[in-house]
């Protein structure tokens, strides 16, 4: 019964996700460093990141239980099953929420604790209700979801500098391509509880591909600005290009053939490219 019950709250805050989140919050913190790392810092930026995200996603969660009922993707999740109930949920969001907050208060800055709570107020009460609204849910939806490498770097460094908005404008661009994707391979379910993240009308047709493409295309030149500006060097930019181009094939095949599949491979890609452009830009700070 135990084990049960925590793996259920494993599943609550999506640890790939939530991990992901914290991932970013290193890399930030890193790359802002300039080499000179607190590694106590670092873990416990980390981990206060990795609590406050799955705090939200808790939370996100329990305003969309019901939904969540009609949706094949996510009618197992602890929530709509019953193995976590929506009190213990609650206090569960509020008991990792604080914790999260508080390390973060302890081990970094008042700009990274603000900018986290931030974070969690978008994510979890204007974008999950905005979902059944319109695709403007995407564009609030990207703010949080591209803040974990700004707030990376206002730990290490105390400030919000052009650097910083660089990584954070990256990975917001990113958000768009990434969500869409998932938006068209999930469309059936998403239409059954009533969210409407789609671009051009909420269709899976031509422009809905062009405007993932064009966002994807936007990533190029957005991802040799860190080297422009000297925060990483050449070779990152290469490996960035390469990714950026790669990424980019993608979205013709959806033009050219508008299916699921299509979509599906650049789903995939979004989450391959994401990681390791930032594992090049760490690689090349090195």
């Amino acid at each position: 019964m135990l084990v049960e019950k925590a793996k259920a709250f494993y599943e609550l805050v999506k640890f790939r996700l939530s991990f992901l989140v914290a991932f970013s919050c290193g890399f930030g913190y890193m790359l802002g460093a300039r080499g000179v790392i607190d590694w106590v810092h670092f873990a416990m930026l980390c981990l206060g990141g990795f609590l406050v995200s799955g705090a939200s996603i808790t939370i996100n969660q329990i305003i969309e239980k019901d939904l969540d009922k009609l949706m094949s993707r996510t009618m197992n999740r602890p929530l709509p099953t019953g193995r976590v109930s929506h009190n213990e949920a609650l206090t569960f969001a509020i008991v990792i929420g604080l914790m999260g907050l508080t390390i973060l208060m302890v081990y970094t800055n008042l700009i990274t604790v603000l900018l986290s709570i931030l974070s969690m107020i978008l994510y979890s009460f204007v974008y999950t209700p905005l979902k059944r609204v319109g695709p403007i849910a995407v564009f609030v939806g990207a703010i949080p979801g591209a803040l974990p490498p700004l707030l990376g770097w206002t730990a290490a460094t105390g400030h919000i500098s052009y650097e910083a908005l660089i990584i954070f404008g990256i990975q917001f661009i990113w958000q768009f391509p990434h969500f869409w994707a998932i938006a068209w391979v999930a469309d059936e379910d998403y239409k059954r509880a009533g969210f409407k993240l789609l671009p051009s009308g909420g269709k899976k047709d031509l422009n809905t591909a062009f405007q993932i493409m064009i966002y994807t295309l936007f990533l190029i030149p957005l991802g040799l600005l860190p080297a422009k500006f000297g925060i990483t060097g050449i070779d990152s930019a290469i490996v960035v290009t390469i990714c950026g181009v790669l990424f980019l094939s993608q979205t013709f095949v959806l033009m050219k053939n508008g299916n699921r599949k299509s979509a599906l491979r650049i789903m995939f890609g979004s989450f391959l490219y994401l990681p390791i452009v930032q594992i090049a830009y760490l690689l090349d700070k090195v």
